[in-house]
């Protein structure tokens, strides 16, 4: 999910222009930023559903922090910090009201799954429960992993990027998705002698 140059450029002038009080310059920043905010919701906090939310707010903070928007500065990073920053937000009321997450099934959304015509039911059954797993482990992970790899991962930012969201170092980014990449590993490594033994 890459901008080009150009595709970046515009949408960084529109939130130049945007935090100087030109309201017409949202819908290009709106367009720029929602699929990529939205995914990145829906994968940190497993419900598509919960993600519209969490999305709706984003863009609520991000219209009442426009002020605060260094001109020059790149978009994607300032709103992906924003958007985390609502993730957390939810978290920490969550964990108050001691509400559990909804299922996973919702999370499935989040995940590509095989299509056109050499993907049969067999492909598409193995895909969805492959999703299933690495859905739940990256659940298990810490908070800082998840959101590493994330970004990296799923999100196609730079380590430079993920950093500026993340209020850290590089270094600390590369460790954290190092330690999610080994996690996941380890999942999809112990499926391996299962399906040995069943067939």
């Amino acid at each position: 999910m890459t901008d080009t140059p150009q595709e970046g450029a515009k949408a960084d002038e529109a939130m130049n222009r945007y935090a100087e009080g030109d309201d017409s310059a949202f819908a290009i920043v709106h367009q720029a930023v929602y699929d990529r905010l939205f995914a990145f919701l829906a994968r940190m906090s497993r419900s598509p559903i919960l993600a519209d939310d969490l999305l709706q707010e984003t863009f609520l903070r991000m219209h009442r922090a426009r002020g605060s928007f260094v001109r020059g500065a790149r978009l994607l990073p300032w709103c992906y910090a924003i958007a985390r920053n609502v993730c957390i937000d939810h978290a920490r009321q969550r964990a108050v009201r001691k509400e559990r997450t909804v299922g996973s099934d919702e999370g499935e959304a989040a995940f590509e799954q095989p299509t056109g015509p050499d993907a049969d039911g067999e492909q598409l059954t193995m895909a969805a429960e492959l999703a299933e797993v690495v859905e739940r482990a990256l659940a298990k992970l810490p908070h800082n992993q998840r959101e590493a790899f994330v970004l990296l991962r799923y999100e196609g930012l730079s380590v430079a990027d993920a950093a500026a969201i993340l209020g850290t170092t590089e270094g600390a980014v590369k460790l954290r998705a190092f330690h999610a990449y080994e996690a996941l590993r380890a999942v999809l490594g112990s499926l391996a002698p299962k399906k040995r033994g069943a067939s």
